[in-house]
C-alpha cells in the first residue's frame, strides 16, 4: 500500500478497528469520552503502582477536554493519593518570537488550563508536589527528554489526534521537506512552527473562528518520547476526526500521518465517541 493510498476511508464504521494492530472501541458520546478518559487515568495509576513504579509518570494532553474534573472529583471523594505521580503535560503555546510560553492570563494557556481544572481542583494532601508537574521549556526541551529517562521511561501516554493526525504538536512535515518516516520517529521534545491545518482546525474550535488569535509557535514533546512509552491511550471525541481515526487505525504507515506510527506501538488504544466512527463522506450545509 502506497503511502497516498486513501482506500482507508471508504472503511465502514462496523468494520474500524478489525486487523488493525491499534486497539480501538467506541463510546457513545464526548461526555462518555470524559468519563472513559477520568477512569482510564484513574486505573492506569493504580496499575503502575501495583507493579512496583515509585514514581508513575504519564505524559497528559489538555485536549481533549473534562477529564480532570472528574478524577480530580474522584480521588477526592476517594482518598486516592497522586503524589507519586509525574505529570509531564504535552504541549504549550509559545509567544510570538517562539521562547517563552505565552502567560498564564491567556485563556489558551495550557498550564492556566491544568491548574484551574486539575491541580486547584485536587485536594492539596493528595496531589504531587509541583516539582513533579512539568511542561516542556522552550528554553530547554532537552530537559524533558532528560527527565523521562532519569525515571525510567513514561508509564502512559494520554492524548489526542488532530486533524492532521498530529500527536501532541508533532505535525507532519510540511509539503516537500525531506524528512522519512524513521526520522520523523525519533524526533525528540522541541520547539516547532504550527501547521496552517492545525491553526485553523484549533481556531474554529476553541476561537469561534479567529485563526488570527492562534499563537504560530509551540513547545512539544516529541514523537520519540510518546512511542517509546509503555502505553498509548488515544481518545476522540471531534466529528471532523472521521478522516483520520480510518488513517491511523488503517492507513499506511507514514509522517504524513503522524498517529499512524501508533500501528507500530506495542500497547496502543484508540477509544472514540460514536459520531466520530461515521463516513467522512460531503455535506453541505
Amino acid at each position: 500500500m502506497s503511502e497516498n493510498d486513501k482506500s482507508c476511508l471508504t472503511i465502514p464504521k462496523a468494520e474500524l478497528g478489525r486487523g488493525s494492530p491499534i486497539g480501538f472501541e467506541t463510546v457513545s458520546d464526548p461526555e462518555a469520552i470524559s468519563r472513559r478518559f477520568a477512569s482510564d487515568l484513574m486505573d492506569e495509576y493504580r496499575a503502575a503502582k501495583a507493579a512496583g513504579r515509585d514514581k508513575v509518570v504519564f505524559i497528559l494532553p489538555v485536549g481533549p477536554v473534562g477529564q480532570y474534573e472528574l478524577w480530580a472529583d474522584r480521588c477526592n471523594r476517594e482518598g486516592m493519593s497522586l503524589r507519586d505521580l509525574v505529570a509531564i503535560n504535552m504541549d504549550e503555546y509559545l509567544t510570538p518570537d517562539g521562547r517563552d510560553f505565552i502567560p498564564e492570563t491567556d485563556p489558551l494557556s495550557f498550564r492556566r488550563h491544568m491548574k484551574e481544572r486539575f491541580w486547584g481542583r485536587l485536594d492539596p494532601a493528595l496531589a504531587p508536589p509541583e516539582n513533579q508537574r512539568h511542561f516542556p521549556s522552550p528554553a530547554d526541551p532537552q530537559a524533558t527528554t532528560s527527565l523521562i529517562e532519569r525515571l525510567g521511561g513514561v508509564d502512559v501516554t494520554f492524548g489526542g489526534v488532530g486533524i492532521t493526525g498530529h500527536l501532541a504538536f508533532n505535525d507532519p512535515p510540511e509539503p516537500g521537506e525531506p524528512i522519512d518516516t524513521e526520522a520523523f520517529a525519533r524526533l525528540p521534545t522541541r520547539v516547532l512552527r504550527l501547521s496552517r491545518e492545525t491553526r485553523l482546525i484549533n481556531a474554529v474550535t476553541a476561537l469561534k473562528g479567529n485563526l488570527d488569535r492562534v499563537p504560530q509557535w509551540a513547545v512539544t514533546v516529541g514523537m520519540k518520547e510518546i512511542l517509546e512509552s509503555r502505553k498509548v491511550r488515544v481518545y476522540m471525541n471531534r466529528p471532523w476526526q472521521c478522516a483520520i481515526l480510518r488513517k491511523l487505525l488503517h492507513g499506511p504507515v507514514t509522517a504524513a500521518v503522524p498517529a499512524s506510527l501508533l500501528q507500530r506501538h506495542q500497547d496502543a488504544h484508540v477509544v472514540a465517541a460514536e459520531l466520530v466512527t461515521e463516513m467522512p463522506e460531503p455535506e453541505l450545509r
